[in-house]
This record gives C-alpha cells, sequence and structure tokens, in this order.
C-alpha cells in the first residue's frame, strides 16, 4: 500500500514578512525563502518536533488570507504550551477541554475552561490565530491509541541519547532475569525504544 503523509500545510497570508515575523518568533525553523520570477515566494517553516510542515508565500495559493481553520498542533504539556505562547507574545485562548469529553465542537462550543479533569490524552485544547486569522488548536497527546504511530522520530540527538540509556537500564534488567547474555540484544533494543515511543506494531 502506498503510504500518503501528510507533510506540507499552505497557509493563505496577505502580507508574507509579517507572517514569517510570526512564526520565527513562536520558534518555528525557517528552512526555505525562496522568492522567483514574477513576484512567487515560499516561505517553509517546521514546528519543533514535527514531521509536518507548513508553507506561506506569495502565489502559492488562491485561498483568501486567514480562511485556514483547524490546523491541530500536538504537544505532551498543554499547560506549558500555554505558557510558552504567552511569553512569546502570541493572543491565545484558556485552556479547555469539551464538555463531551472526547473532540471539542466547532468554535467555543460546548468549551469547559481548564484541562480535562482527567487530563486524558486527546482531551485538552488550547487556540490561537497567526495575523491574518489563521486559526489553530493546540491539543494535549501524552499517550498514543493503538494505531497512530507508524515509525519512531526522535526531536535531538539528547532525546535519542535519553532513549539509549534507558534501553540500556533495561536491557540489563532483562538479561539478569534471563540469567545470560542476550546475543539477540539489537532486536529487543528496538522493540522496547519503539514501545516506549508508542509504535504498537
Amino acid at each position: 500500500m502506498v503510504e500518503f503523509k501528510v507533510e506540507i500545510i499552505v497557509l493563505p497570508v496577505a502580507d508574507v514578512d509579517r507572517a514569517k515575523e510570526f512564526y520565527g518568533g513562536i520558534g518555528f525553523r525557517e528552512d526555505v525563502d525562496y522568492t522567483g520570477p514574477d513576484g512567487f515566494r515560499v516561505v517553509h517553516f517546521t514546528p519543533p518536533g514535527s514531521a509536518a510542515s507548513i508553507i506561506i508565500g506569495d502565489r502559492v495559493t488562491d485561498a483568501a488570507p486567514g480562511s485556514a481553520q483547524g490546523v491541530h498542533f500536538v504537544v505532551d504539556d498543554i499547560v506549558a504550551a500555554h505558557a510558552e505562547l504567552l511569553a512569546k507574545g502570541v493572543k491565545v485562548s484558556d485552556v479547555f477541554h469539551d464538555a463531551g469529553g472526547v473532540f471539542h465542537h466547532a468554535g467555543e462550543q460546548d468549551r469547559i475552561a481548564g484541562p480535562h479533569p482527567d487530563r486524558q490524552s486527546y482531551g485538552s485544547f488550547l487556540s490561537f490565530e497567526d495575523p491574518d486569522g489563521n486559526g489553530f488548536v493546540v491539543q494535549e497527546v501524552t499517550e498514543r491509541r493503538p494505531g497512530r504511530i507508524s515509525h519512531v522520530v526522535y526531536g535531538s540527538v539528547a532525546e535519542l541519547e535519553q532513549a539509549l540509556r534507558d534501553a540500556a537500564a533495561s536491557h540489563g534488567e532483562h538479561e539478569e532475569e534471563l540469567g545470560h547474555e542476550d546475543a539477540d540484544w539489537p532486536a529487543w533494543y528496538a522493540a522496547h525504544m519503539a514501545r516506549q515511543a508508542g509504535l504498537t506494531s
């Protein structure tokens, strides 16, 4: 089966430099700023830890500026994300959860102030807009549901190093239980690290 990976979201903006300053200011990594003939411009940003990126620019979309709504960013700590966005000058909603407890309704319908009472994974949100009015939701995900992870990506060398150290410690306990060295330790490490990252198959 062919894999269809969401990797680029094109956001319609009226002022590319203003939008570029906004996304750079909230910590998105600028990967490309290309200017071509006839006023064509592509600016490519990648949010921290994301496999998907956003593109803003001139003549990259016919959509009206500010018409992109409902793009979701995922974080592992919604309260920390709220504080960070506020510190960077973003006008951000309070953290909220939905009355139904599953996914949020459109707009502000059935919003309840504060994180999900059990801090249930997928259950806590906040929202904000860019200078053009493109609307975003930030969702807290702390534990992935089965089938949602198909590959493992580490956000930094430090994260990978820590994952290896954790695997080494766990593997030492595994070998103690076996009573001998594990000749197939690479397969054990791989399976253990994948499970710890949420990969279920």
